[in-house]
């Protein structure tokens, strides 16, 4: 059975999971929750985004690598603390169905930090409270995040 402790690492706090997620709904929550701590991950060390590749579309990893790219070093350090809110599978009969997870992420807890060691935290972007969309595509058998949106900054709780 998935719990949000079982999703829980050191850095990356599942506080709440949805109940009575089916089978599907349940394989969504784990790749989302995978690709999160994946992509996580690569801000916390600065390395390995190639491994955000299989666990997201060509377009999604493009942004990711983008990113990744124009951060120049920089790193994040704290830990993050998220709700899953829902898990809806929005086309599950298609022959690529999709899905959509709502999440709630508090980042107040991270700090950025530069190559030199600098402190170059943005509260206005990286310490908050974010409500975000993931949509995410089965390609294959595989559930892949497709994008991702903000709704909320600072209204949702975790």
């Amino acid at each position: 059975m998935v719990t949000a402790e079982s999703l829980s690492t050191e850095r990356y706090e599942v506080t709440s999971i949805p109940e009575d997620l089916d089978e599907q709904q349940t394989e969504v929550l784990k790749a989302f929750v995978n690709y999160d701590q994946v992509t996580w991950n690569i801000w916390f060390t600065g390395t390995g985004v190639e491994n955000a590749e299989p666990l997201t579309t060509d377009e999604e990893y493009q942004i990711i690598v983008n990113n990744y790219e124009a951060s120049s070093g920089e790193i994040v350090e704290g830990g993050l603390r998220i709700a899953i809110a829902s898990v809806l599978i929005t086309s599950p009969y298609s022959k690529n169905a999709q899905a959509e997870v709502v999440t709630c992420g508090d980042q107040s807890a991270l700090t950025a930090y530069d190559a030199q060691g600098n402190d170059v935290s943005n509260p206005e972007v990286l310490q908050g409270r974010y409500e975000t969309l993931i949509t995410m595509i089965n390609e294959d058998g595989t559930w892949k995040v497709s994008g991702e949106q903000t709704l909320s900054t600072n209204e949702c709780a975790v």
